[in-house]
């Protein structure tokens, strides 16, 4: 399978994966995150852009002719190298295979759980190893339990900052 990506206008995403489907891609998307939200007082699930601007195009021959790009309002520019093809390679293929897989929709992720292991990585914290002991999803927030002059002491840290946190299982990631 040969991979194509093309880097658009944010609005034009779904309209131009359609058109490339209809110019003959065996399958095209831009693909999309589902995220819980509160909306008057109740948790539902909202479809945001992952990458916004971008949209995968797979194929089962490699495109030779690029005239299915031109004229389509809203592309900004194919995305990869001119030697290459344009063709996606290394990790960025492995990821659009990986998307693919998930047919262009990737389900909520956790950052972490109760009970991982992690370590910080702001410089303040020198690499300091900890465990989630506690996750305020309403506040968006984690409790990590760590070691400070070896005494067990721990803290609260917003999610956002807990996306920096490495999860270690059996070695670090």
């Amino acid at each position: 399978m040969y991979v194509y990506c093309l880097f658009c206008v944010t609005q034009r995403c779904k309209v131009i994966a359609q058109l490339m489907e209809i110019r003959g891609a065996n399958r095209a998307f831009s693909p999309q995150i589902i995220r819980k939200q509160r909306k008057q007082g109740e948790n539902i699930e909202r479809c945001f852009d992952l990458l916004p601007g971008y949209v995968f195009i797979y194929s089962d021959e490699r495109l030779t002719d690029y005239r299915m790009f031109y004229g389509i309002d809203g592309v900004v520019r194919r995305v990869g190298k001119q030697d290459d093809g344009y063709e996606l390679k290394g990790p960025d293929l492995d990821f659009a295979m990986g998307l693919l897989g998930k047919n262009g929709i990737v389900r909520t992720m956790k950052v972490c759980r109760i009970g991982d292991e992690v370590t910080l990585e702001d410089p303040l914290f020198n690499s300091c190893q900890g465990q989630v002991t506690e996750i305020d999803y309403r506040k968006e927030r984690a409790k990590v339990e760590f070691m400070f002059d070896q005494n067990s002491c721990s803290t609260w840290i917003a999610l956002e900052d807990v996306k920096h946190l490495h999860i270690i299982r059996g070695e670090q990631t």
